[in-house]
């Protein structure tokens, strides 16, 4: 056999590629069989062209595993091409050389040509579990030829003996060591699954001899059985029409990929063609998984290239407020990298991306139309996430969100999108009106919601902290602003009840500031209002930060006190404690000192906050009622 060096640079190459290219050393099994796959449609692609004259058909085709555990060798055997002495030396001898992508670049490119690998570096992923390589090869003509490697220090090239055509790869694997154990890459069960993840679709089958127990023919006695086994099952469910799959496959698919006990919400297929060629099968999940609001959860679908898969999470597929779906898309026109496993993040991706999104959003309005209580059982799981992407990015995606979206509503008990809520508006109501709490019960006590709903008027209940984080964002929806009823002035009287109000304010301000000084920095200022019903105060707030925006803030890691809304104490122009307090202060202000602390406190304990000194308040009631 005749020795030869690599090329410097490619030296360089392959020791970087051993050492920093690859994520796993698991991988060097995909390439190999992807290889093996390639050399099989070259083959094929040369039988078609010569009319099947080759004298094999396309059902002959296979790659076959085996190991010697004695001599520590895993063999990947394929009845492909086979390669001439000059393709070794050009396709192993010079590293990043492809014969698929010549061979790709050189034929037309139709459905029975599809090639997976396009650079060449692949089978050099060997050498991280290997310290020698043999490949054996026969080309149809006759030819046979041995490639030999042991690494960087080169290769040697010399005539063989081959009965067959193909080509037959053979890796020494490495010692084991305390961090690697590259023994198990020669146990059945290791082997095995890496076929079933990486490589479960390759067109053509993985064979191997598996051994198992078997009953005996008329006996209760076991005996090991070894039988020759396909691993791959060789055509996507994906591939497939949809209306060749049935509701139960697909559930049986999704719960066997992604380990989920319950069906999902709905099936979502496309295939593209164009500027963006692949075909995606995705889920939507009926329940959100345990770590899905927690920093834990990795978002992506599953990247194919021509059924060979290529990153498990590719988190580029998907923006985050879609993060919840689950599947895969597979393609053969994605750039890939010379390690197939890093993406280049390229227009490609891009439009896959787009297409994604857009096909997502349809099938999530389709269901919102057709199925409101799968729609509103989906939202239950997942609209925390929806509403997220409305407030991320300064709203950006607002345009593609915001007819997902559904709040409470308080007066007709039920969940509501944004565009029934402003088709169902009455004549003369100008904004959207929300309120935020704890629950849509405390939400219904709010004296300003009383006062809402009494003018035939719905209120939106936001119950999540996000939620008005989102709504501050969105601005408006339908030309319609959103309006806080604990925040925003309320537009509900007419000019004639604006301006008596106002001057009520302006008489009493002599009041109304001695109850401010008895209240300190708690609230920025006292007023009456015409807002209440029935109620005799409120709080509410004046300026970007309101009250529930302030308890979400605080509850942050690192909030600070300046994070404080500027809180007004209202006073019901209408109601008999307006009367009570004017007395008190024409007669005894101390007394009107505790007054306002109590209203102070009972506003707070209305809107759901908490008292700051519950014992004092409790002591001012007491010495009240004796």
């Amino acid at each position: 056999m005749q020795k030869k060096q690599f090329k410097t640079e490619s030296k360089k190459l392959l020791n970087m590629m051993i050492h920093s290219i690859y994520t796993h050393k698991e991988i060097f099994l995909r390439e190999l069989i992807s290889n093996a796959s390639d050399a099989i449609d070259k083959r094929y692609f040369h039988s078609l062209k010569e009319g099947g004259t080759t004298g094999i058909g396309k059902g002959d085709f296979e790659i076959m595993l085996s190991v010697d555990k004695g001599a520590r060798t895993l063999t990947i055997a394929d009845n492909g091409c086979g390669m001439s002495a000059e393709e070794l030396e050009n396709n192993l001898g010079t590293i990043a050389k492809s014969g698929s992508y010549d061979f790709k670049k050189d034929n037309d490119q139709g459905e029975e040509i599809d090639i997976i690998g396009q650079f060449g570096v692949g089978f050099y992923s060997a050498f991280m579990v290997a310290d020698k390589i043999t490949v054996l090869t026969k080309t149809e003509n006759g030819e046979s030829h041995i490639w030999e490697s042991e690494g960087a220090d080169g290769y040697k090239i010399g005539e063989a003996e081959k009965e067959t055509v193909g080509t037959t790869v053979t890796l020494h694997l490495l010692a084991d060591t305390e961090e690697e154990k590259y023994s198990d890459f020669l146990e059945e069960y290791r082997l095995k699954s890496l076929v079933k993840k990486y490589s479960d679709y390759i067109r053509h089958p993985i064979k191997m001899a598996l051994t198992s127990h078997k009953k005996k023919e008329d006996s209760d006695d076991f005996e090991e059985v070894t039988e020759i086994q396909t691993l791959n099952s060789m055509v996507p469910l994906w591939k497939k029409s949809a209306s060749e799959v049935s509701e139960e496959e697909y559930n049986r698919f999704y719960a066997d990929k992604f380990f989920d006990y319950e069906p999902p919400l709905r099936v979502i297929t496309q295939n593209s063609e164009g500027t963006a060629t692949f075909t995606a099968l995705m889920f939507i999940p009926s329940h959100a998984p345990y770590n899905y609001y927690s920093k834990d959860y990795e978002r992506g679908l599953e990247l194919y290239s021509s059924g060979v898969m290529i990153m498990e999470k590719c988190a580029d597929l998907l923006p985050d407020y879609f993060s919840f779906v689950k599947g895969l898309v597979d393609s053969s026109d994605l750039s890939l990298n010379i390690s197939r496993e890093m993406l280049q993040h390229d227009r490609q991706l891009k439009l896959i991306a787009k297409a994604l999104e857009k096909k997502i959003k349809g099938e999530l309005e389709k269901l919102l139309r057709t199925d409101r209580e799968k729609y509103e059982k989906f939202f239950e799981a997942f609209g925390a996430q929806l509403k997220y992407g409305l407030y991320a990015d300064w709203g950006a995606h607002k345009e593609v969100l915001q007819d997902l979206i559904l709040f409470p509503a308080a007066k007709l008990g039920k969940k509501l999108t944004l565009k029934e809520y402003t088709e169902a508006m009455p004549e003369g109501q100008k904004d959207i009106y929300y309120a935020c709490g704890e629950t849509v019960d405390k939400i219904m006590m709010l004296p300003q919601v009383e006062a809402v709903l009494a003018k035939g008027y719905e209120v939106l209940c936001f119950t999540e902290d996000v939620d008005e984080f989102a709504a501050r964002m969105l601005e408006k929806y339908a030309e319609k602003e959103f309006k806080n009823v604990t925040a925003d002035a309320l537009d509900l009287g007419t000019e004639e009840e604006k301006t008596a109000l106002e001057e009520k304010n302006k008489n009493a301000d002599a009041l109304l500031s001695y109850m401010k000084e008895s209240l300190g920095n708690a609230v920025t200022s006292v007023r009456f209002t015409a807002a209440l019903k029935n109620h005799a105060v409120c709080l509410s707030s004046e300026g970007e930060l309101s009250i529930e925006m302030e308890k979400v803030l605080r509850k942050m890691p690192g909030a600070t006190a300046d994070v404080k809304a500027n809180v007004v104490l209202e006073i019901n122009h209408a109601h008999p404690i307006a009367e009570k307090l004017q007395a008190l202060f024409d007669s005894d202000k101390q007394l009107l000192a505790k007054y306002t602390k109590i209203l102070y406190a009972e506003a707070r304990l209305i809107g759901g906050l908490s008292i700051d000194n519950p014992t004092e308040i409790s002591e001012m009631i007491t010495s009240l009622m004796v």
